[in-house]
């Protein structure tokens, strides 16, 4: 078949059997790393039905250059070196790819341009790209995988397959403000794996998508817009028009990161899409906060709420971040004109009235809320003031007097052991207030500002520049005592980055303590399973010391609160009182007038104003999603829900609180089972912070970046001008972390590398290089396949797996082997385990399958011309079954190449490799050989053996002789079965068996296989030592070194013992392998005359 393929550098001929496994004799080694290698192209072959050309084309990365044809050349000699190096055992410790500071090489980008109309299948009559290329891979399927309705659970009922079973999940609804981050990238990984493990087992899958309204997030971006392109602030609109606003931005921009979601592969179901204000949310929405309050859940009352000054609204506890301060901290905060120093507490003296030189000394941290004290509290029984109960104090700014009180929550050791009581801005005085019958006195409005309360000398003044005009007023009246630094938790607000203030509010609140403890019982009864189990400690602690819920916020996005105030005019005290809830105005109008008695249509009704906490919606999608409150099929068939899976940081703010309201409003648990991934840190265990410049952006990671573009992203960013000059900087960390930027790795390389980390352990690392190594994997599967298609032809026709039976003992192996990979990846599914399932697919493709298997058939499998030959139907297998299994976690690669096989004939066939049943541990059992995989174990010690001689003694290109004795005659018959792939391994020429006591070969290399088998290779005429001697002493020497050095080196702090026990015994090993393999040269020299054809 003569089609060309436009790449630069391609060639088109085919050769012999040898020029076809050429490319995968260094390709296929098994103890080379994943690294990058582009074969040689002699020997491919286009696929079937292949047009005379198509147009495919390639480009260099963004970020890089074309690779000449002279870079290619020194490419590959610089592969060859590295493999020389690696056989040679003296790479064996070299630097891991995180550690090295190499610049990365560009790869030729091949794009898929076949005219393809959006949802139609993608065109793969073309031959394979002679290099595996991301773009081209990732082309085209997703939206034909959409258009067949692959996702849509009516359609997996109708697979040949179909268990009948259901598995259903809802992803974690992400901001429709946000882009996509690392922590998206690996929820979708992990549950885009689970989901495609269910749907092609059999079960009818349902996974949910939806995106979150984000009220704060979201109202926030709008007002910067409007301010931004209008100069207009947000109360010069009205609430309609601004609303009007806020919609038109979610139609422009909310869709962005579910386009993302799309290019990682994200199989679900489409047509089901959710958002958190849409009709369907909102009525449940309503529908809940009735039912809730009618079950007397929820209330409303006036009591201290945290109070952001720069959302100006109320927050939740859990969006409180507690940050605990040292000592004396300068911070900057957003609205306030000057730094702001915490961690002070100041001491403020207040006189005792009508004694001139009496004071109480009070500390405080917080001076600024001094015009709200309306009391100085002591603990009873502390004897320093026993003579002061009873007395009044002047305030030490308004000179108004001020009750001494005593109350036994005053901690007497603390400070001086006087407290002032600010009921309007503190829980713990708040509580104290009400025990002593003190009314409170708002001094901090809710811009953050000081109120009328505190005199037009503070009155208007932000309430940290009002501190140090407080503190002025303090010295210059003599009444202030000190400053000193002091330790301290500071709540900042998570979303806005403020000081959180305590402020007195009518909000609503839920009641969470009957409802929470329920959750716990949850837990602890084994009906919710938390995974890893190390959850559950914080989720009892939180359910045991949960309070209210308040649900409250004073922004227009969101859910409006379906409650109405009665105005009743002639009862005006009355109005805080007077609150009715309904699901319509309607029906709170016949509530209302239940109430007071009177016609409902003499009554004026004004809706609360205020919007329902984003959470509390968030927190009703498991159902709501499925169409709750209506009785819907979904909602029957697929709630509860399979598995939650979401990251732990998610356990309380979003698990927690949609195990309560589930089981409230629907009777039942939401969902049985909750899978709990890592916090993703950079590989120096660092958490991803854009002001340190390490945020890892999944796109950048599946499309490549240069550094340029890095930097470009950081400066358009929110930080501070001085941090991007700062030497220790993001900019500066940046470059040092990707000083080439980052290179092109795919979706599937980033899936497959996020799976590839465990659940159970701590925080996940990841790194780039890691990824880019993954790349390589993929790159491996490619070639393998291009060799896999070569050897079948075109007139190959698979035959039943069943009628499969293996024509030789490496046949066997390899399909054992492949057996062992689908009971370790059903194992791994089953577990929600996936870094199994990468492991046993990584040792099955590259370990197994291109490292020993293909390269063992390069001398038995010639290049087919349409004959049949017994081990095709092993290798199809092979290629059939291994991209299957690895289609959950690599969809768009195990698409594309298995899209080529040949159909198996008389066979229902898949129109994708995503609906075709996953190979069950079961149906392969018949092939497992444990004992054939064990001897065969013996057959790779020789492998290794045999590679160890020929880097010592640097036989590069020579296929030397070699025999195997054993005294034992059961090994001799285990080698015998094994001779040919032995030495095609092991890279010799004939290989052969000694009788046991025979004598050894005169002038053969010799290495111990064990205490029973001894290995020799035939050197004679094919070394020169008087060339080979004068480079082992070489050798010799530089070891020798690097072992001198480690012995005198002080042993590094943290590392350990073992490993650097480890490293001087690996040098000391290799030195002994060198000083036999010198004086083996010199017996030579002495023996015999130089060599007729050395390899120098």
């Amino acid at each position: 078949m003569g089609g060309k393929v436009g790449l630069r550098g391609a060639v088109g001929s085919a050769g012999g059997p040898r020029q076809i496994l050429a490319p995968f004799q260094p390709l296929l080694m098994a103890h080379l790393p994943l690294a990058s290698f582009r074969p040689p192209l002699w020997g491919l072959r286009p696929s079937r039905g292949l047009p005379r050309s198509h147009p495919l084309s390639t480009q260099s990365e963004p970020h890089g250059f074309p690779i000449s044809r002279r870079n290619r050349e020194a490419k590959q000699k610089r592969l060859r070196e590295k493999q020389a190096a690696l056989e040679a055992g003296i790479a064996g410790k070299s630097k891991s790819p995180a550690e090295s500071t190499k610049a990365w090489s560009p790869k030729e980008v091949v794009l898929y341009e076949i005219p393809t109309k959006p949802g139609e299948k993608k065109d793969v009559s073309g031959c394979l790209p002679p290099a595996y290329s991301p773009r081209y891979v990732e082309a085209a399927w997703y939206q034909w995988w959409v258009r067949e309705g692959f996702f849509k659970p009516e359609y997996q009922a109708r697979l040949p397959q179909a268990t009948g079973e259901t598995f259903s999940m809802c992803i974690p609804p992400p901001n429709i403000t946000g882009s996509l981050h690392i922590g998206h990238a690996l929820t979708v990984a992990i549950q885009d794996a689970l989901v495609r493990w269910h749907r092609m087992r059999g079960d009818q899958v349902l996974w949910v998508p939806g995106s979150d309204h984000a009220g704060i997030a979201t109202q926030a971006v709008v007002e910067k817009q409007l301010w931004k392109e209008r100069g207009m602030r947000r109360h010069e609109l009205s609430r309609a028009d601004f609303l009007k606003e806020l919609w038109q931005w979610k139609e422009a921009k909310g869709g962005e990161i579910c386009e993302q979601l799309r290019a990682l592969g994200a199989s679900l179901d489409w047509d089901r899409e959710c958002f958190t204000m849409d009709a369907g949310s909102s009525a449940a929405v309503t529908e809940a906060f009735v039912r809730l309050y009618e079950a007397g859940l929820l209330y409303r009352n006036r009591q201290l709420v945290n109070w952001s000054c720069a959302l100006r609204s109320a927050i939740s506890d859990i969006e409180v971040e507690s940050r605990p301060l040292p000592g004396r901290t300068e911070l900057r905060l957003p609205g306030c004109p000057i730094p702001v120093s915490f961690g002070l507490l100041v001491s403020v003296a207040f006189p005792v009235d009508g004694e001139p030189d009496a004071e109480v000394v009070v500390g405080t941290t917080r001076p600024e809320t001094l015009p709200g004290d309306v009391a100085v509290a002591v603990h009873p029984d502390d004897s320093r003031y026993t003579h002061l109960h009873g007395r009044q104090l002047r305030h030490p700014l308004t000179g108004h007097l001020l009750p001494l009180i005593t109350d036994s929550t005053v901690q007497p050791h603390v400070g001086t052991g006087a407290v002032k009581v600010t009921p309007a801005h503190s829980p713990a005085d708040a509580e104290m207030g009400a025990r002593h019958g003190l009314s409170p006195l708002n001094v901090i409005a809710e811009d953050g500002t000081m109120t009328s309360l505190c005199g037009d000398w503070l009155q208007g003044l932000h309430r940290f520049v009002a501190r140090e005009k407080i503190m002025s007023a303090l010295r210059e009246r003599g009444l202030f005592r000190g400053l000193q630094s002091h330790p301290m938790v500071l709540p900042i607000c998570s979303r806005s980055g403020d000081v959180v203030e305590y402020l007195l509010k009518s909000q609503w609140s839920v009641r969470c303590q009957e409802m929470g403890a329920r959750a716990a019982e949850a837990v602890e009864s084994g009906a919710l399973e938390l995974s890893p189990s190390f959850h559950q400690k914080n989720w009892q602690h939180w359910f045991a010391h949960i309070g209210d819920w308040c649900v409250s916020r004073q922004l227009w996005w969101g859910h409006q609160i379906p409650a109405y105030l009665v105005v009743e005019e002639h009862v005006e005290g009355d109005r805080e009182d007077c609150w009715v809830v309904g699901r319509t105005e309607a029906e709170a109008r016949e509530v209302a007038a239940e109430l007071t008695g009177r016609p409902g249509a003499e009554l004026v009704l004004e809706r609360d104003p205020d919007v329902l906490d984003t959470w509390f919606s968030s927190a009703l999608f498991p159902f709501s999603a499925l169409g709750w409150p209506r009785e819907t099929p979904d909602l029957a068939r697929f709630y509860p829900l399979s598995l939650l899976e979401t990251g732990s940081d998610l356990l309380l703010f979003w698990v927690g609180r949609m195990v309560m309201l589930g089981t409230q409003l629907t009777g039942q648990l939401p969902f049985s089972k909750v899978l709990l991934h890592p916090m993703v840190r950079d590989r120096q265990g660092r958490k991803m912070s854009k002001s340190l410049g390490n945020v890892l952006d999944p796109r950048d990671i599946i499309r490549g970046v240069g550094l340029q573009v890095l930097q470009e992203k950081l400066s358009r960013g929110n930080l501070d001008p001085a941090e991007l000059l700062s030497a220790t900087g993001p900019p500066a960390t940046q470059k040092k972390d990707f000083p080439h930027g980052i290179p092109e790795c795919g979706t599937d390389a980033l899936r497959f590398t996020l799976c590839s980390h465990g659940v159970l352990g701590g925080d996940l690392r990841l790194s780039v290089s890691e990824v880019q190594s993954c790349r390589h994997f993929c790159n491996k599967i490619w070639n393998a396949l291009r060799f896999i298609l070569n050897v079948l032809g075109e007139q190959f026709v698979p035959q039943p797996a069943e009628e499969l039976s293996p024509s030789s003992p490496m046949d066997a192996w390899i399909l054992s082997r492949l057996a062992l990979a689908a009971r370790e990846c059903e194992r791994g599914f089953l577990a929600r385990e996936l870094s199994l399932v990468t492991h046993a697919l990584h040792r099955f493709w590259l370990r197994n399958l291109c490292d020993v298997y293909l390269v063992s058939e390069a001398g038995t499998c010639p290049r087919s011309s349409g004959s049949q030959i017994p081990r095709q139907g092993v290798l199809f297998l092979c290629a059939d079954l291994g991209l299957r299994l690895l289609a959950p976690l690599m969809p768009f690669l195990a698409e594309e190449l298995w899209q080529r096989l040949p159909p198996r004939p008389g066979c229902p066939l898949a129109p994708s490799v995503s609906v075709a049943p996953y190979p069950s541990a079961r149906s392969l059992e018949h092939w497992r050989q444990p004992e054939l995989e064990r001897r065969f174990s013996r057959v790779q010690e020789a492998v290794q053996a045999l590679r160890a001689l020929r880097a010592t003694y640097q036989l590069t290109k020579a296929r030397p002789r070699v025999l195997l004795q054993s005294s034992e005659p059961g090994e001799q018959d285990l080698f015998e079965a094994f001779l040919e792939p032995l030495g095609t391994l092991g890279h010799c020429g004939a290989v052969g068996l000694l009788p046991p006591g025979a004598a050894a070969p005169s002038g053969w290399a010799q290495a111990p296989l064990s205490d029973t088998v001894q290995v020799y290779m035939e050197l004679q005429g094919l070394v020169d030592p008087q060339t080979h001697l004068p480079l082992l002493a070489a050798r010799r020497h530089k070891l020798q070194k690097q072992l001198d050095g480690l012995i005198a080196r002080t042993p590094l702090e943290g590392e350990a013992e073992t490993q650097r026990q480890q490293k001087l015994s690996s040098l000391q090993s290799e030195l002994s392998k060198l000083d036999g393999a010198a004086s083996h040269l010199r017996q030579l020299m002495d023996e015999s005359p130089a060599p007729r054809g050395s390899e120098h």
